[in-house]
């Protein structure tokens, strides 16, 4: 059954207007206040409810991006029935999709230094992070080692950087440059894939 907004839970609406400003005017931008303004509350309901701008912020970029649940799937998933290089190919399409979706919101953050240093205290004070998706796809190439369906001496880690890092400079050339300079994803995620895997077997 559908609700109207003024019905749903104040964290659902808190969720949406830190959505909604974060995409509209940018992370540096989107304060606590002018969040819980939009969500109409009080500042004080919001930290009822989320620790701080960071938390917010994280949970939209978890919870409203699209590919953020496929891939945090696929990077916690293990050895199974399909190919790693069929496993890498999806990985590198949903990372491509997630970075390119979350960059225009985080960009702001760059210009104000001081900014900047307070949403990375903000963000290790939850335990959160883009290192966490690192680590996921590391130990998720560590089990695929370890299933022996790499090589022996492939060195997980070095190879979660190389994928995640070219995901996240085609999303950086599609916002700075504009996409007549990218590859499409259909095209750039089983490259890098059949690239990298040509490195691991």
């Amino acid at each position: 059954m559908l609700t109207s907004k003024s019905s749903r839970p104040t964290p659902e609406r808190l969720l949406d207007a830190a959505e909604k400003l974060m995409r509209t005017s940018g992370l540096a931008n989107a304060t606590t206040k002018a969040i819980a303004r939009e969500a109409g509350c009080s500042e004080a309901a919001l930290y009822k409810h989320f620790a701080n701008k960071e938390e917010l912020f994280v949970r939209v970029l978890m919870e409203r991006t699209p590919n953020a649940g496929p891939l945090m799937a696929a990077l916690q998933g293990g050895p199974g029935e399909r190919g790693v290089e069929e496993d890498l190919t999806d990985i590198a399409r949903n990372a491509s999709l997630f970075y390119a979706d979350a960059m225009p919101m985080a960009a702001s953050l760059f210009a104000e230094p001081a900014l900047l240093t307070r949403h990375r205290e903000g963000v290790q004070e939850i335990g959160a992070g883009p290192h966490v998706v690192l680590d996921a796809l590391a130990g998720r190439l560590r089990r695929e080692l370890d299933a022996g369906r790499l090589r022996a001496d492939a060195d997980p880690r070095a190879a979660a950087t190389l994928l995640l890092g070219a995901c996240f400079q085609r999303a950086f050339f599609l916002h700075f440059s504009g996409a007549h300079v990218v590859q499409s994803v259909e095209e750039f995620a089983p490259a890098v894939a059949r690239t990298l895997w040509a490195a691991l077997r």
